[in-house]
């Protein structure tokens, strides 16, 4: 996987984020099963609950074109950190991820860890629970 293309596209889809309350700009980027990549940035609203982070950005475009599982997803934030996705995020992450999703961190285009689902959200409550 090439996971430096995934970052850097990442880093396009920050530019786009609004952020004029936090100033923390997130950007996202998930690859589908067959190739595509999908982009995505945080928006901020003055009400913070209908706030929408980068990583359910990138999801909801590819879920809404019609691709419900995501290979991997890369997320970015504050240049030269590595930013985690938010509870909720991680979440969505579980509910559209492939069994062995690979979440890619990334400081900048050249530095990145990678975790699995496991690793940023243990236990994880999925739709295979309901099936149970």
């Amino acid at each position: 996987m090439d996971y430096k293309m995934l970052v850097s596209k990442a880093l396009e889809g920050r530019k786009n984020a609004y952020a004029p309350y936090s100033k923390f700009k997130v950007g996202a980027a998930v690859l589908t099963e067959d190739g595509k990549v999908y982009t995505g940035c945080n928006i901020e609203n003055a009400s913070y609950g209908a706030t929408n982070c980068a990583e359910r950005t990138a999801i909801f475009k590819a879920v809404s074109e019609g691709y419900t599982t995501i290979k991997a997803i890369a997320i970015v934030g504050i240049e030269n950190e590595y930013t985690y996705p938010c509870g909720i995020c991680r979440q969505v992450i579980a509910e559209f991820g492939s069994e062995d999703i690979e979440i890619i961190l990334g400081k900048n285009e050249n530095e990145y860890i990678v975790k699995t689902l496991d690793e940023i959200l243990p236990g994880a409550f999925t739709k295979r629970d309901l099936i149970k």
